[in-house]
């Protein structure tokens, strides 16, 4: 009931692609119905109220006693603790889209910082702070004024957006601070279900379920689905929760050469013996800036009967004309089977994950993916807040039109495969940019400790980098990497570029 409008997708070209399609959907009914037969069936009952000892259910008129919650010491929906998460949401946002090590770190005892500003392109000083001395701080040519932040998955820049950050407040007043409790017991609250049909939606996919993080969902997802009797191809640069996910499997293993077409090619013929077949790919590969090639994956895929998996967690948001991601950039939404994302970074940044797909995969999901079944719910706060970022993106593309714009030149044609105006001018410098027309624009050093000296005398000139070392990248191949956001200004790029000269030369990186 709570999708209100199921969208189902065009079969891909090919009888094998069709035939892939059907198998799963038949295999993942007939376990379903075993569900169902064996008694062991976990349905959602949706409250509509906050959490506590008293709640409202979907369906059920008055007031229902709740015992089922872990909400032991009443807290979750008590005044004060709403009163600290909507104070915290006014002052340091929604999110701060990055990983603690990269910017993800705050210090809310400081009066004078103040992280991720409005738009969230410039931030007083924020790093892992206990590692910055007040000499390096006293030392930076202008962190009075604030230090620009090239660190953050913050794309559209919705981390610290005040219709999101509102959304978030109005969640926490209306659901509470938390359920303490997983989905299947007491977790389920209609803003739940709500996000969960807006995402499908968003996707135009049949379902979708969420997770308190996309490195969940990978993790849960090709354990739950794929049996000895499958195989699962992947990428072998697949982000690390990609590999953990299909570590946690007992699928027949298939690594193909990063982005080469003939190698997926002779693995899918070797993999043929095999029931299901799942190639895996990133969309865009968060550490090299590049792009997966969608079309010629699903044509492979096509051809050999074998369904396409796509994280998108660097891609959801803002590629493609209307931000749905690589496989619409790629014209090819229709031929991707299923999607994982994230809500924590372009979708407001704080936290969360999901999975998209055919409805009785992701009814499986709920059955027996196990990050799901044994993790407690989205906070309200979250759900609220990425909700109205999608509810953004939906409404209006102006904002990813923004970023479209922030990543090309401004004498070619608005195109995504134009050369971004940051690489051109790093490449000019003399500098080697990995990647093509991405948001993610890795500067190549190969040395760890230049990479991260870097880093840090980049943030003497006001400029937030990171360097980027073994086990994040291979040896040997450290890296800066620099993002991009919708809400950096060309006076913010030709800055950070101006900084990077001047630290390259410093460094002898650059002549």
């Amino acid at each position: 009931m709570w999708v209100s409008s199921v969208w189902r997708a065009t079969l891909s070209p090919g009888r094998r692609a069709h035939s892939a399609l059907a198998q799963l959907r038949g295999i993942v009914e007939g376990e379903l119905e075993g569900i169902r037969g064996a008694g062991t069936w976990k349905s959602e009952r949706v409250i509509t109220s906050r959490q506590g000892p008293c709640i409202h259910v979907d369906g059920i008129s008055g007031g229902i006693l709740n015992f089922c919650a872990n909400n032991y010491l009443g807290l979750s929906s008590h005044p004060e603790v709403i009163q600290a998460g909507v104070q915290a949401l006014e002052e340091f946002g929604a999110g701060l889209s990055s990983t603690r090590f990269i910017c993800g770190t705050q210090i809310m005892s400081c009066p004078f910082l103040r992280p991720q500003f409005l738009w969230a392109n410039c931030i007083n000083f924020l790093r892992l702070i206990t590692e910055i001395s007040e000499t390096a701080l006293q030392g930076c040519d202008s962190w009075a004024a604030g230090i620009l932040n090239f660190c953050a998955n913050n794309y559209l820049g919705l981390s610290s957006h005040p219709e999101v950050i509102q959304a978030g407040v109005q969640a926490l007043e209306e659901f509470g601070a938390g359920l303490s409790s997983t989905r299947f017991i007491c977790g389920t609250q209609s803003i739940h279900k709500n996000l969960e049909a807006k995402i499908a939606h968003f996707h135009q996919r049949e379902d979708a379920i969420l997770y308190p993080s996309c490195f969940d969902a990978n993790a849960g997802l090709f354990e739950a689905l794929l049996t000895p009797e499958d195989a699962v191809l992947s990428d072998e640069l697949n982000h690390a929760s990609i590999i953990d996910g299909i570590r946690l499997c007992k699928a027949h293993k298939y690594r193909y050469s990063h982005l080469d077409m003939a190698d997926l090619e002779a693995k899918l013929k070797e993999a043929q013996k095999h029931r299901l077949r799942l190639v895996a790919t990133d969309g865009a590969f968060s550490m090299d800036g590049d792009i997966a090639p969608l079309q010629e994956i699903c044509s492979l895929a096509a051809r050999y009967g074998a369904l396409v998996f796509v994280d998108e967690c660097h891609a959801t948001g803002f590629l493609g004309p209307t931000g749905r991601g690589t496989d619409e950039l790629l014209g090819v939404m229709d031929q991707v089977t299923i999607i994982n994302s994230t809500l924590g970074k372009a979708l407001g940044g704080a936290s969360g994950g999901y999975t998209t797909g055919p409805e009785p995969l992701i009814s499986l999901l709920r059955q027996r993916s196990r990050p799901y079944l044994f993790s407690n719910s989205l906070p309200p706060a979250v759900v609220g807040c990425a909700s109205k970022a999608l509810d953004l993106l939906m409404e209006n593309n102006a904002i990813i039109q923004s970023i479209a714009a922030k990543t090309r030149r401004l004498q070619l044609p608005v195109t995504f495969s134009c050369v971004p105006r940051f690489r051109s001018k790093m490449e000019a410098a003399g500098f080697t940019i990995s990647g093509v027309d991405h948001p993610i624009c890795p500067v190549m050093l190969g040395d760890a400790r230049l990479s991260s000296q870097m880093a840090d005398d980049m943030l003497k000139k006001g400029i937030f980098v990171i360097g980027f070392n073994y086990p994040v990248v291979p040896k040997g191949k450290a890296r800066i990497r620099v993002q991009i956001s919708a809400v950096h200004s060309e006076e913010d790029i030709d800055r950070c570029v101006e900084a990077f000269v001047e630290v390259g030369r410093l460094h002898g990186a650059l002549p």
